[in-house]
């Protein structure tokens, strides 16, 4: 009994956790107290280069408030999808429909409308880059949440059953663990794709007033505008060491993390670490709070909850909730109907058939830009998103480097790619699908990487022990078990290429304007000239285009996928 050592009371790791909260907290401070009254022509941006730090800190606290909102509305929404057939009918088209809305197109609803409720203030501005943010990293992780509920293997479900467990009991316990590893994954990239918006949800224009918010990316686009190289340069260092320690405080610890919830007899011998991770649960005040705080608020919601939430996948509650869902929908529709289709039809009475003609065809020239972005994409990110996802000391290396690329907004460096580009054979036509595949490739390699880290180490083991060759194990092992998360990536590739190409084919830096043609640029245009008409058609016509190629192949691809290959 001698030999057993006690833990010291205060340690290394309980100091940095305290430093650690007491910082976040001041920032959170910081940031209240800079709400001073707003007008949309005082947020003048100093290129500074001692501006950066608090620049970042504002950027980060507004992805963080968007991320939180995504994370909200992912349970939500993918929870629904997933366990209510009839409401599945409802939410995937029209989650298909949102993500295919240019963030172009929500800018000047979503500007007016928080403006208008917090006048002179800039917490409306603020709002409305935060919902912008959220436009661009919620619907890869709504996809990737949603693909994990529906892949819960069936000996999973009949033992949450015969365990009596209520609804919040497995969602907590199995379905949310079991969608785990996608989910982190997909946050990392919803993080990247909001770094990648993050230029046009800081800085905008509207009518003749400009609205600009302190932020890294108002920085750059300042920069870029301006042909400030350095201060370019400057700002894209301070974004690299944002990610920088984001990889190294968040997502290397999640990862880690979340390792435990991946279904394998076998053991790994390179498991993912993380020293902050370890530093984490040395820490005693993070197990007081544990003890303390969260136990007992675990203990909590399973009462309240196990006693107050419906089970929508029993029949009355499934009908009372699809009727319920039902209603709101032909009540939003004819809310929306009636406030809305005067002024459209009104915006699209001043149309003539041969607009509607070439808003047609630019929307083909877009679409085959999208589809060679996706598969210059996938020629390279499959393989290498394997390799990282099944080789855990490599990926230890490459994770890090593929997160700060990912994050790195690529219309940040579009200036500067044109000027070299524009003078290749065929010009801004061919530069475009670079700048989409810049865009979008992020998407299917995360994926990837989920999907071949997700593979239970029992099946390579048994695949090592048949001694397979090469191709017999990637076509029978690696792609059929990372085909659902490719398609997935590949659904959400798609949805950013779309949005890619408002800045992929209208590219404008030193006062000069580089367009090529496709419904990018028209949308790009129309938003800058204020054509709400065109602006409407085409936003319609991409809508309409994204879900009828989603539902006809993509959705088709992924149902095929998971029913033939999942591990239930």
């Amino acid at each position: 009994m001698g030999n057993v050592r006690e833990r010291p009371a205060v340690g290394l790791a309980d100091i940095l956790v305290g430093a650690s909260l007491l910082a976040i907290i001041s920032i959170a401070i910081a940031w209240a107290a800079h709400a001073h009254p707003y007008t949309a022509e005082s947020g003048r941006i100093a290129l500074t280069w001692w501006h950066l730090p608090l620049d970042a800190a504002y950027s980060w606290l507004r992805m963080l408030a968007a991320y939180i909102i995504s994370l909200i509305f992912t349970l939500i929404y993918a929870y629904l999808a997933a366990f209510n057939p009839r409401a599945e009918k409802i939410l995937l088209p029209l989650l298909d429909m949102l993500q295919s809305i240019p963030v172009l197109s929500f800018l000047p609803v979503v500007l007016l409308a928080f403006v208008a409720l917090f006048p002179g203030s800039r917490i409306g501005v603020n709002l409305a880059s935060i919902v912008l943010i959220f436009t661009g990293q919620v619907w890869n992780m709504v996809f990737s949440v949603y693909h994990g509920f529906i892949t819960i293997p069936r000996d999973l479900r009949e033992s949450a059953l015969s365990l009596n467990l209520s609804p919040w009991q497995r969602f907590r316990t199995m379905e949310l663990p079991y969608a785990m590893v996608g989910l982190v994954w997909n946050s990392m990239m919803s993080w990247a794709g909001g770094w990648f918006f993050l230029m046009a949800a800081e800085m905008f224009s509207l009518g003749n007033r400009s609205y600009q918010l302190r932020g890294l990316g108002s920085y750059l686009q300042t920069a870029a505008n301006q042909g400030r190289w350095g201060a370019e340069l400057a700002g894209l260092t301070a974004l690299v060491l944002v990610i920088v320690l984001m990889d190294q405080l968040i997502w290397r610890p999640l990862l880690a993390w979340a390792d435990k919830f991946k279904m394998e007899m076998v053991e790994g011998a390179d498991r993912p670490r993380s020293t902050v991770l370890r530093i984490l649960r040395r820490s005693l005040i993070l197990e007081w709070l544990g003890r303390t705080l969260w136990i007992p608020l675990t203990e909590w919601s399973d009462r309240i909850f196990s006693q107050t939430l419906p089970d929508i996948r029993k029949s009355g509650a499934l009908n009372s909730v699809a009727g319920l869902l039902r209603w709101l929908a032909v009540a939003f529709v004819v809310v929306v109907a009636v406030t809305a289709l005067e002024g459209a039809l009104r915006l699209l009475g001043h149309l003539s058939l041969a607009g509607l003609e070439v808003v047609v065809l630019a929307t083909l020239t877009t679409l085959g830009r999208v589809l060679a972005a996706l598969a210059i994409s996938v020629i390279w990110t499959v393989p290498v998103g394997v390799f990282i996802g099944l080789n855990r000391k490599w990926a230890a290396r490459l994770t890090p480097v593929s997160q700060i690329a990912a994050s790195v907004p690529a219309t940040a460096l579009f200036p500067g790619l044109v000027a070299v580009l524009i003078h290749m054979r065929g010009g801004l036509n061919v530069a475009s699908i670079l700048l989409m595949v810049l865009g979008t490739q992020w998407y299917i390699l995360f994926n990837v990487i989920a999907g071949a880290s997700a593979i239970p180490e029992d099946l390579r083991e048994a695949t090592r022990m048949f001694r397979l060759t090469r191709i017999k194990t990637w076509t029978t092992l690696i792609l059929p078990a990372i085909a659902p998360f490719l398609i997935t990536g590949l659904i959400t590739a798609a949805g950013g290429a779309w949005n890619a190409s408002i800045v992929a084919e209208y590219v404008s830096f030193h006062n000069h304007v580089y367009t090529t043609f496709g419904i990018g640029s028209i949308i790009a245009r129309t938003s800058q000239d204020h054509s709400f008409s065109v602006l409407l058609l085409a936003t319609g016509i991409l809508a309409l285009t994204v879900v009828a190629i989603n539902r006809l192949i993509w959705r088709r691809l992924y149902d095929k996928a998971v029913e033939r290959y999942s591990l239930s």
